[in-house]
């Protein structure tokens, strides 16, 4: 390969890895498995080892994924959280032991194996024996300060177990927050009969839980935590005496009141190592949570200290991860599915094979150019994995399986239900390529996928409208938009398949119900592209009616916190279009409620009433804490990163980069002494 070449690939793996990190991080929606994302990764450590030439600051190599969330107050990290660095070789563990061995000459070596858990790396700080803030990893060096939702997690004890005198002034404890299997499935058994998107896997599942704002959400959410580290430790008592082993650690740490790993392996040599590793495989589906790999660590404190770390991992450990549970069928067909907003998705249909505990007979495709991308074709034996996963998906073809006989998938180029012409739209997410869609808003597969959102739990809550009654309903012709169901008569309803009086009425009975639901759950229930339930609150809280919402400009939405330019945009869009505007009116006339309930006007308070600022760099006359609780008490919101609903960006000594993204979006900068005397004004 030569450097020109490297360059190039360099430069699409950087790209591909960061939105695969924002995705992941970010977004908590995972586009790919980590096996994949791994190997992707790995691409990337190869290609800069032989050209070290390529490798900058800003490398995904050089630095551990992820960045803090606008929605919660940044929490710099007193001791980085580093990430580990990741094999599926036995080979290269050894060589990790090997290359330990060479950095401690003649150094007795002991080591503990614990299991990789599954979930969310977070920090817990207490402060003289009490819980003053948990956060997330978020870059390494700054996190999310999640410390109401954390709380809400009934294994973190608020006060430390034992005596607090004998435990330092500032310790902070680091491990994992976890969904259970159990309420994993529970939970998307909940979101499945609501109508909302289901959660990819666990992870995902209590990723996207420490997200939401408010705790009383998070409190309903099965999350758990497991404790195996430490941050910073500071103000040594004189009864406190710090652990100086990892294995010391876990048992003071259970002495404390955390929660610990299930097992833990202590090995004096590398045959006991992997001996250790082999068990774990064998007992790890018994223990309540998903685990992927074994974390191998240096037993002694002192020699990892002595060993340190590299910019993103320790040098002292290594995660060993366990291959995702993969089986091989064949592919029968693919059919094509249509959803409510005219997205065609393709699925497999396959030959039955038990994995991971159950039966799949069906595994997503994701998109044409998955298809395309994989090779994968009618007839192949494919490769089905599920780690975790919902819905099993297909990773691959067994291309020494292939006959010669299999069939090319031709992608429908008409609707599979309506047979209109299909388009293909760029997704709101260009890094996701683009998606074909049936065009047609009277495509029976798009009305049947509105009502039955409109009906679901998390919208409407219409209880006996599923998906045989909704389709009776649309193939009789007696319901062609949501508002057609507050028209609907008890005879019409009793006389269809399966229905009679008694089930008809009470069906009826939550239809009328429905017309009082709050204004936020019929913004969500109309599905307009983007807006789900959260934004749908987000802006219930922020307009006192749907009329409010829907003549705002997307100037306007935009200036709603959580609401970009992709959601303003298709909000105004949906709403400048005739057949809503009829719909609309309809469900006026229907009675539908369209005031909000989160709705409260606050009256602007202080001369920075309505105003964002940033804050960047060092104040010479004040701290940031100061800055950010002078501009709250003007009536002011202070934000950790800058867009362009910033106002003003507060530069002090040494400014980051939020002062180069300041100049680029041309927010106005200001110093320290100009934000000293808005403050006097």
């Amino acid at each position: 390969m030569t450097f020109q070449e490297a360059k190039a690939r360099h430069a699409k793996l950087v790209e591909e890895i960061r939105k695969h990190d924002y995705h992941y991080y970010v977004l908590a929606k995972p586009l790919i498995s980590d096996h994949e994302y791994d190997k992707l990764y790995r691409e990337l450590i190869e290609l800069e080892k032989k050209f070290p030439e390529l490798i900058t600051p800003d490398s995904p190599t050089q630095r551990v994924g992820g960045a803090p969330l606008p929605e919660f107050k940044p929490h710099q990290h007193a001791v980085p959280m580093l990430s580990l660095d990741n094999t599926y070789s036995e080979a290269e563990v050894n060589e990790f032991i090997n290359r330990v061995r060479r950095m401690l000459p003649g150094e007795k070596l002991e080591w503990v194996v614990e299991p990789k858990i599954d979930g969310v790396a977070v920090t817990l700080r207490y402060e003289n024996g009490r819980l003053a803030v948990g956060a997330t990893r978020g870059d390494g060096f700054t996190g999310d300060d999640i410390t109401a939702n954390l709380k809400t997690i009934r294994s973190v004890p608020l006060v430390l177990h034992g005596d607090l005198d004998a435990v330092p002034t500032v310790l902070e404890v680091r491990g994992e927050v976890y969904m259970t299997r159990q309420g994993f499935e529970r939970l998307n058994a909940e979101r499945k009969a609501a109508g909302e998107e289901l959660f990819a896997n666990p992870r995902n599942a209590a990723a996207g839980s420490l997200k939401l704002l408010d705790p009383r959400e998070v409190a309903n959410r099965p999350l758990d935590i497991v404790l195996y580290g430490l941050g910073q430790v500071a103000g040594e008592r004189p009864k406190s005496k710090v652990p100086s082993t990892q294995l010391e650690l876990l048992d003071w740490l259970k002495s404390l009141g955390f929660k610990t790993p299930e097992r833990a392996w202590f090995c004096k040599s590398e045959a006991e190592l992997f001996d250790a590793i082999a068990e774990l495989d064998k007992v790890r589906r018994n223990f309540p949570y998903e685990t992927d790999g074994a974390v191998i660590k240096l037993n002694s404190f002192d020699q990892q200290r002595r060993l340190g770390a590299t910019a993103k991992a320790p040098r002292w450990a290594i995660a060993y991860k366990y291959a995702a549970e993969q089986a091989q069928t064949k592919l029968k067909g693919i059919t094509v599915q249509v959803g409510r907003t005219g997205t065609l998705t393709p699925v497999a249909e396959l030959e039955p094979v038990f994995l991971a505990g159950s039966t799949i007979s069906r595994a997503t495709l994701h998109n044409e150019d998955y298809i395309r991308e994989k090779d994968i074709r009618i007839g192949d034996t494919v490769i089905i994995e599920k780690a975790g996963e919902v819905i099993p998906a297909v990773v691959g073809v067994v291309l020494e399986k292939r006959t010669g006989n299999e069939t090319v998938f031709k992608f429908p180029k008409t609707c599979p239900e309506c047979g209109s012409k299909v388009v293909k739209e760029q997704t709101a997410d260009a890094t996701e390529g683009a998606a074909w869609r049936c065009p047609n808003p009277d495509c029976p597969a798009q009305i049947r996928g509105r009502i039955e959102h409109w009906c679901s739990r998390g919208a409407m809550d219409i209880e006996g409208a599923g998906e045989v009654l909704v389709a009776q309903l649309v193939k009789t012709g007696l319901v062609r938009d949501v508002a057609d169901l507050y028209n609907l008569k008890l005879e019409q309803v009793a006389a269809l398949e399966r229905m009679g009086e008694k089930s008809a009425r009470n069906f009826l009975d939550s239809v009328e119900a429905s017309k009082q639901r709050d204004m936020w759950r019929v913004l969500y229930g109309l599905g307009i592209l983007h807006v789900g339930a959260g934004v749908a609150k987000t802006l219930a809280r922020h307009f006192a009616t749907l009329d409010d919402v829907l003549n705002a400009s997307a100037e306007e939405l935009t200036r709603v916190e959580d609401v970009g330019s992709v959601i303003a945009n298709s909000i105004v869009h949906w709403r400048n279009q005739e057949r809503n505007k009829k719909l609309i009116e309809k469900l006026r006339q229907a009675g539908i409620n369209f005031k909000s309930s989160l709705y409260s006007a606050r009256p602007a308070v202080g001369p920075f009433a309505g105003k964002t600022f940033v804050l960047t760099g060092t104040l010479s006359s004040m701290t940031r804490e100061e800055a950010t609780a002078k501009i709250e008490s003007l009536g002011g919101k202070v934000a950790s990163s800058v867009s362009k609903k910033t106002d003003f960006v507060v530069a002090g000594a040494d400014p980051g980069s939020k002062l180069d993204k300041a100049r680029q979006l041309g927010v106005k900068v200001i110093n320290e002494s100009e934000f000293l005397k808005m403050c006097q004004t």
